[in-house]
């Protein structure tokens, strides 16, 4: 007998694994009193090892402008749930010059309104880095 060409080895030793195995079972739940959390997408960077141009956008978020993009300063609304849940206005967001860049590029900063609260993003909000000022 021919296998078509859309089934797979691995898929058909998945059928055949079900159907004589049956199917497989979910994880057992975490006992009780046990706090499960999604696994964070933060991480962390240390401020030395940040662009000269997230620096310089530092130095105007501390001095207070004047900013370069008229977005910047703006609420960031945090849609993509990635750094920790708070309320509207929590966080807003300045753009890291990328050289070269015809618009204001992928980079920014996020700021937390706690005091030194700053994130680093090279990639437009997919992932963030906590940015650790003492090193």
């Amino acid at each position: 007998m021919r296998i078509p060409p859309r089934f797979t080895l691995p898929v058909v030793a998945a059928l055949l694994s079900t159907l004589f195995a049956g199917p497989a079972t979910a994880a057992a739940p975490p006992p009780a009193g046990v706090l499960v959390t999604a696994p964070s997408r933060v991480g962390s960077i240390c401020s030395s090892h940040l662009p000269a141009q997230a620096h310089d956008t530092l130095g105007l978020i501390r001095s207070g402008g004047p900013y370069p993009f008229r977005q910047d300063g703006s609420v960031f609304s945090n849609r993509e749930g990635i750094l920790p849940s708070r309320t509207t206005g929590y966080y807003h967001e300045y753009t890291v010059i990328t050289p070269g860049s015809p618009t204001r590029g992928a980079r920014r900063i996020v700021t937390g309104s706690a005091e030194r609260e700053d994130y680093y993003t090279a990639d437009h909000y997919a992932s963030f880095d906590l940015v650790d000022h003492t090193c």
